[in-house]
């Protein structure tokens, strides 16, 4: 009968295949995780922002109709809502360089928080 003169690996081998399986299935874990909490941090905003829309819009509304009942005709509260809206959205033209870069940089830091 032959014997096999197979030796076993060392050890050594046995344990970097290990580690290298391991630093796989945690960097598929951290992404996982990092992938989470991102989608549930943009649902969670999206939520906010359409509650914060509907707010604005019965808000404005309602500020219509209020200006409507002073003034004497609904017309006149929803035209001056609605001035008011065009100086705001004039406002924001003209300082748009200004209202981005904070809002950059709450998405970058929103993206890479630990």
């Amino acid at each position: 009968m032959e014997e096999k003169n197979e030796t076993p690996p060392p050890p050594i081998i046995d344990q970097l295949r290990e580690y290298a399986e391991t630093r796989i299935k945690l960097a598929k874990y951290q992404a996982i995780e990092g992938g989470t909490t991102i989608a549930a941090s943009l649902i969670a905003d999206v939520v906010t922002i359409m509650s914060m829309v509907l707010a604005f819009v019965f808000a404005s509304c309602t500020l219509a109709f209020y200006l409507g009942q002073v003034l004497g005709a609904t017309w006149m509260g929803f035209g001056c809502v609605s001035i008011l809206y065009l100086v705001i959205a004039l406002a924001i033209k003209y300082n748009k360089k200004s209202i981005e870069k904070p809002i950059v940089n709450a998405f970058i830091q929103k993206i890479f928080k630990n």
